[in-house]
């Protein structure tokens, strides 16, 4: 069995203050870690409070981004190295929002993800397509080169033990979602891709999540599916009793 994992994804929300409110008002109520994996992805302006607020509780914490780089002359980026020394357990990778706004690479999201191993952490590397590619019913074709790409040199163990999240942009932030058949058809792409790379066991330890609109109402059809385990969630992990709800749902 492979346990769930629920990540919410505050995006560029919230306030110092707003955070800490929620850390407090979530980190004695999650379900414990050996039932549900429960984390926060917090802008990197705030994990180093939320780590000390959080530190001994079951909620778990995750960069959105990283640079491939420990040190350096890159003005702007945050360091690999300097988030795992918080004690952040998770970054976020290829997300469609940084893909398309700040146009990153395949290549470079496949850097990133070997700088978070590098350093301890686990990646939660996102995948996903835009409408005009799954009206043409080229989804299945996009998804495996994107996971092929951002797996490239990744080790069996490495990916075994990472997070890929499935995230079709049209379904995010905009109130529409692929129901649980589909998510659950493109989830199973993304493990025989896996599959394909490095075999079955690999693909049978790999996680993956379903994003774009999961709400507490809607979370249990997807949780209910061969190929979900868990959810990267944005809009509905904003408010604590709504995180709370989601990590309810599937403990």
């Amino acid at each position: 069995m492979r346990k769930p994992i629920i990540a919410g994804n505050w995006k560029m929300n919230k306030t110092l203050s707003e955070a800490q409110s929620f850390a407090e008002a979530v980190k004695s109520a999650v379900p414990s870690k050996d039932v549900v994996d429960s984390v926060i992805g917090s802008p990197a302006l705030f994990l180093a409070p939320l780590a000390w607020s959080l530190k001994d509780s079951d909620v778990q914490l995750s960069a959105q981004n990283c640079y491939w780089e420990n040190e350096g002359a890159f003005t702007g980026e945050n360091s690999p190295a300097a988030i795992a020394d918080l004690g952040v357990q998770y970054v976020i990778i290829g997300h469609s929002e940084r893909r398309e706004y700040f146009h990153e690479t395949d290549a470079e999201i496949n850097k990133k993800a070997k700088a978070i191993f590098a350093n301890g952490m686990t990646p939660i590397l996102c995948c996903g397509e835009s409408l005009e590619t799954y009206e043409a019913g080229k989804t299945a074709e996009w998804i495996e080169g994107q996971i092929t790409a951002g797996l490239a040199d990744l080790s069996a163990e490495q990916v075994s033990s990472m997070v890929i999240a499935y995230e079709p942009i049209w379904a995010i932030g905009t109130g529409k979602s692929a129901d649980a058949n589909i998510a659950d058809e493109i989830c199973g792409v993304v493990r025989q891709t896996v599959a394909k790379l490095y075999g079955s066991e690999v693909a049978d330890k790999v996680r993956i999540q379903y994003g774009g609109s999961v709400k507490p109402e809607n979370i249990a059809e997807y949780m209910a599916k061969e190929n979900v385990d868990g959810a990267l969630v944005g809009g509905a992990s904003l408010q604590a009793d709504s995180f709370l709800a989601l990590l309810d749902a599937v403990k």
